[in-house]
């Protein structure tokens, strides 16, 4: 695969349907006065996909976000001829979901995968419903595709639904994609069903993850976890050979839609909603930080390098402030609720131990904001503040790069994200556990010389214009099978593919 690949020409090839499956539809259904309504989801892959499925007619299968509806298919065949292809809803069970996904995706995988294994819950009835409601999905999945149909599975939800096709005699291409981290193999050797995850994923045809270390965690797993594997190949995409199988696998880093973010910046509202957010903090330097409510992001670390910053550094007390947005997630699960009061209680003490009269250190905002909103807030910033303990990817670094119409901001972001290895050149790269190497990043950046702050933001705009979220689709399908480069034409123009794992991923 160290050779670029050209767009084929598919003029005389009947167009074959791309299938996605995923543990959510693009869409959700939800009862509002008493009557249903399918409620568009946001995200990066439905932006990615969206208008690949629409431009050919595809299918979406995924949970529709509700227990016990019986007439799915009849509330959600409206909003497909809107969207342009088709939706198959997969129904759970309370137990089911419970199970499945607040159980072993969310207790087991999820910390396990951020490296956070301490914090893992291997109850084996979670490891029992993760597996009755991946075959509930290939159920599914079994009576809507036909052979000729290509299917790409998503995400951690979904790691042995590739087995559990094959064992209904499917024979379509599939591919699957990893959104969060691969662990080390001595993190990831802690699963008591390693080795099943591992054999189940060996299933598919490829196999994509977002940065060359996830790749390598996953491969350095195999070699020590699955007897006569065999791994050839350098680059972005090897080939392992197992029982007489051959399975693609590359590293391809998710992007955003950089036009819309870049476009969207500077609109006529967010132009308004900017001058009222530096009209409040006046003389003020704004860092921002935004965060789902999530153990992994890091965000007590994070406050806590603010607090020391404002210690070592005491001329920027007055100077700066931290707007940081913490936005609602897993609130009923007792440890987020805990991380919650966490995080209020640390803004309660950093603010009554450092503010002064017409000053406060943090500004705390713990609510989900419209994209307006948030596009003004990202404008207004100077410093982006990004410091998750691990991250798959994290776009909010890339949504604040993209957002910059000036570039005079700077971006301080952890090398444990996965965003880090694209955006090394012009980021301020911290350890989020080193609280005084943070604090310095803040002083660094706040008395960072406006031509170095838009050199730097110009390197990281380039990379994330030049990856972007279709871009992304472009990749993936073009380290494919031959049946995926044969059968999908591409988005755009053909796009040089890189020769080494250092084009993204520093040494």
């Amino acid at each position: 695969m160290g050779t670029r690949m050209m767009k084929p020409d598919n003029t005389s090839m009947p167009h074959k349907r791309l299938v996605i499956v995923s543990n959510r539809l693009p869409v959700s259904l939800v009862q509002q006065a008493g009557k249903w309504q399918v409620v568009s989801s946001a995200g990066g892959l439905v932006t990615a996909m969206g208008p690949v499925l629409r431009n050919r007619g595809g299918l979406w299968i995924g949970w529709p976000g509700t227990i016990g509806q019986p007439n799915l298919n009849r509330l959600l065949l409206p909003v497909q001829s809107t969207i342009g292809y088709s939706l198959l809803p997969v129904n759970l069970t309370q137990a089911e979901h419970d199970g499945f996904y607040y159980g072993f995706s969310n207790e087991i995988i999820w910390p396990l995968f951020h490296s956070l294994q301490s914090l893992c819950n291997y109850d084996p009835g979670y490891w029992s419903t993760y597996q009755t409601v991946n075959r509930n999905y290939a159920d599914v999945v079994v009576k809507a595709v036909g052979a000729e149909d290509n299917i790409w599975i998503h995400d951690y939800h979904l790691m042995i639904l590739g087995r559990y096709l094959r064992e209904a005699s499917v024979a379509s291409t599939l591919g699957f994609f990893l959104h969060i981290p691969f662990p080390p193999p001595d993190i990831f050797q802690k699963l008591p069903w390693r080795e099943n995850i591992l054999k189940s994923l060996m299933e598919f045809d490829l196999l994509g993850f977002q940065t060359a270390r996830y790749k390598r965690n996953f491969l350095n797993s195999l070699r020590m976890l699955v007897k006569d594997v065999e791994i050839l190949g350098k680059g972005l995409v090897n080939r392992i050979r197992l029982n007489g199988k051959e399975v693609l696998v590359g590293n391809f880093p998710i992007g955003i839609d950089y036009k819309s973010f870049a476009a969207g910046a500077v609109a006529p509202e967010v132009e308004t909603r900017v001058r009222e957010l530096r009209a409040a903090f006046p003389d003020c330097r704004l860092i921002l930080g935004v965060d789902r409510l999530d153990y992994t992001k890091g965000i007590p670390y994070k406050l806590q390098a603010f607090r020391r910053a404002l210690i070592r550094y005491p001329e920027l007390r007055k100077k700066v402030t931290l707007l940081q947005i913490v936005v609602p997630s897993r609130e009923d699960i007792p440890q987020y609720y805990q991380l919650k009061a966490e995080i209020e209680q640390l803004v309660g003490e950093i603010n009554g131990e450092l503010a002064e009269p017409g000053w406060a250190p943090i500004h705390y905002m713990f609510r989900s904001v419209r994209r307006t909103e948030l596009l003004a807030y990202y404008r207004a910033a100077d410093v982006g503040l990004v410091t998750p303990l691990e991250d798959g990817m994290n776009l909010v670094a890339k949504e604040f790069c993209a957002s910059s119409d000036s570039r005079d901001t700077v971006l301080i972001l952890s090398e444990f994200a996965g965003a880090a290895a694209q955006l090394r050149g012009g980021a301020l790269l911290v350890n989020p556990y080193d609280l005084d190497g943070v604090a310095d990043a803040i002083h660094t950046a706040l008395e960072m010389n406006p031509e170095e702050r838009r050199s730097r933001m110009r390197k990281q705009q380039r990379a994330i214009r030049e990856q972007d979220i279709f871009w992304w689709v472009d990749a993936f399908l073009k380290a494919g099978t031959a049946s995926f480069l044969q059968d999908f034409p591409m988005m755009g123009e053909a796009l040089p593919m890189p020769e080494a794992d250092t084009w993204w991923e520093g040494a």
